[in-house]
C-alpha cells in the first residue's frame, strides 16, 4: 500500500520561508518521481495546480514560472523523502500544498497523471 504523507505547513509572513516535507513508502517502483501541487482558497473548481517535480533517479527537477528563483526541491539520499523549500513567500502562495507520486516529471503539471495523493498541509502567507 502506497502511502503519502506531507508536513512542514503554518503561516509566514510575506518575504518569510518554510519547508515542506514529503515521505513516500511503498510505492510499486524503484524508481519514479515526486511532485507539488498546490489549490489555491477559492479555486477548487479548478485544477490543482503543479508547483514543482523532482525525479528520484536522477534529481532532475521542473519548476512553475512563479516560483522559479524562490522554491527548491530537494531529496534525501534514502529518495524517499522530498523537500520543498520556499523562500521569500508571497501572498499569492497561500494554498493547500499536496504531494503526488507517479511515474514521470514529465507530467508534473497534469493532476490526473499522478496517482499517490498525501491529505495536504496549509500554506497560509498573511501579515
Amino acid at each position: 500500500q502506497v502511502q503519502v504523507v506531507e508536513s512542514g505547513g503554518g503561516l509566514v509572513q510575506p518575504g518569510g520561508s518554510l519547508r515542506l516535507s514529503c515521505v513516500v513508502s511503498g510505492y510499486p517502483e524503484d524508481w519514479y518521481a515526486i511532485t507539488w501541487f498546490r489549490q489555491a482558497p477559492g479555486k477548487e473548481h479548478e485544477e490543482h495546480e503543479g508547483v514543482s517535480c523532482i525525479s528520484l533517479d536522477d534529481g532532475d527537477t521542473s519548476y512553475v514560472d512563479s516560483v522559479k528563483g524562490r522554491f527548491t526541491i530537494t531529496r534525501t539520499n534514502a529518495r524517499n523523502t522530498v523537500f520543498l523549500q520556499m523562500n521569500n513567500l508571497k501572498s499569492e502562495d497561500t494554498a493547500v500544498y499536496y504531494c503526488a507520486a507517479g511515474m514521470s516529471c514529465m507530467y508534473y503539471s497534469e493532476p490526473d497523471a499522478w496517482d499517490y495523493w498525501g491529505p495536504g498541509t496549509q500554506v497560509t502567507v498573511s501579515s
